[in-house]
């Protein structure tokens, strides 16, 4: 049976459609907050470069601590109320921001953003464990399409409007509005039924009953025994952390191309320049997002899945690396909007496979685990280029990244081509004959 359209889906299943309005309205408010504080650090701070590399550091660094907690707990507590909660701390923090003022002030910048980080983590591993059971398996690619593609949408609205409303109504604005966002998006994830947050199939129900307080280093361990003894799996999270160590330093590149090599241009704000970059890629992403389900069932037909994630991963990266040497503001956003493109509709494809690859009562440790190693590395890759610029020039920095993120591909194609790691059988095909015809695809 087909898949619902984006437009029935959110028509039919009135949860999705809670769980997806309150996200609509938390991202437009945290883009808001990122290209405000990005702002507002590079004014308080005269431009150091080290000074929004820690901002971006304090912003990844506490997913990749607390990811994994945060998967072992939303996979025992309610993610309804798990959601709730971290909004209304969000609320809070947001607020925070509004008291720095002077240099002396930027731990609290750095604080706020940790503090959002960490809340968050909460939130996105309860919301991304929830979301297959609220769609069912027939709507799980239309879901994850369409809740990633309005996030890259708000990503490029919201950071155009927070580029604009720092530049012309002050910084303060856009703290403001994304502490109403949460208490929005809380309110709307009030209004989801908290069982259908969770399974009703018996997958996900433990063996053993479990305290609520105590074991989380044993479910967390359990959650990296499975990936280490599922090849597929453990595939995903490795070439998602090679993507990593050049992904990684994509802030910073925003940052530094838009506010120190395009600002100027035609009279664009330092502010404006690094938004537009967001716009560019948040758009793409969205793009992308949008046509995955089309593109993601068209290639699962003719089983070259694996195919369509490997030269899809490489060639992203090329169009990135392309964006360090173009002449001009626009050229060089085109550039990034269309390798967004190619990544989000990949994504979108590769994070509904991981789904399919994992059983309910793993899904909250597995994703989490996922997003904190990728999260690491990228904390890494954003220090590492924030060091590196010292020595080369911004535009260097973005070839080297977008090339080395694009290395991903490469090496899913050769796992797979070589017969490293297969799929399971439910999702190649079936027959081994026909994974064998999506394996030789993979090198086509």
């Amino acid at each position: 049976m087909d898949s619902l359209t984006y437009t029935q889906l959110l028509r039919r299943n009135r949860s999705f459609r809670r769980l997806w309005s309150g996200q609509v309205i938390s991202e437009l408010g945290n883009w808001f907050n990122f290209i405000a504080a990005l702002g507002l650090v590079r004014v308080v701070s005269n431009a150091a470069p080290e000074v929004t590399t820690i901002l971006l550091l304090s912003r990844l660094v506490p997913f990749t601590l607390f990811a994994p907690l945060a998967g072992a707990f939303v996979d025992r507590w309610s993610r309804r109320n798990v959601m709730i909660v971290t909004d209304i701390l969000r609320v809070v923090v947001a607020l925070g921001f509004l008291l720095v003022r002077r240099p002396e002030d930027l731990w609290l910048a750095y604080l706020c953003t940790a503090l959002l980080s960490v809340f968050g983590t909460f939130f996105e591993a309860a919301k991304n464990a929830a979301v297959p059971n609220i769609t069912g398996e027939r709507d799980l690619l239309a879901g994850n399409a369409l809740m990633f593609s309005s996030r890259f949408l708000l990503m490029s609205i919201g950071a155009a409007l927070g580029g604009w409303t720092a530049a012309y109504v002050g910084y303060e604005a856009a703290f403001i509005i994304n502490a109403l966002s949460f208490f929005a998006s809380a309110y709307s994830v009030w209004l989801v039924p908290d069982e259908e947050t969770r399974s009703r199939s018996t997958d996900a129900v433990p063996d053993q009953p479990r305290s609520l307080y105590r074991g989380y280093w044993s479910d967390m361990r359990e959650g990296w025994t499975y990936i280490v003894t599922h090849a597929p799996v453990a595939t995903i999270l490795g070439i998602n952390i090679l993507w990593a160590t050049g992904g990684g330093a994509m802030n910073l590149i925003a940052d530094r191309l838009g506010a120190l090599v395009f600002a100027g241009e035609n009279g664009i704000s330092a502010d404006a320049a690094v938004a537009a970059f967001y716009f560019a890629g948040g758009f793409g992403l969205f793009i992308g997002m949008m046509i995955a389900r089309r593109v993601g069932a068209y290639f699962e037909l003719r089983k070259r899945t694996v195919a369509f994630i490997g030269w899809t991963l490489f060639i992203q990266g090329v169009f990135y690396a392309l964006a360090g040497v173009m002449p001009t503001l626009v050229l060089s956003c085109v550039m990034v909007c269309i390798s967004r493109v190619l990544l989000g509709a990949e994504f979108a494809v590769q994070e509904t496979l991981l789904m399919r690859l994992v059983p309910d009562k793993l899904r909250g440790r597995v994703s989490t685990t996922d997003r904190a190693a990728e999260m690491l590395i990228w904390a890494f890759s954003t220090a590492a280029a924030g060091w590196s610029l010292h020595v080369i020039t911004s535009r260097t920095l973005t070839v080297i990244s977008g090339l080395l993120s694009g290395t991903a591909g490469i090496l899913w194609l050769v796992l797979f081509v070589t017969r490293k790691v297969r799929l399971p059988k439910r999702l190649a095909g079936g027959r081994p004959q026909e994974e064998q015809q999506q394996v030789a695809a993979a090198g086509d």
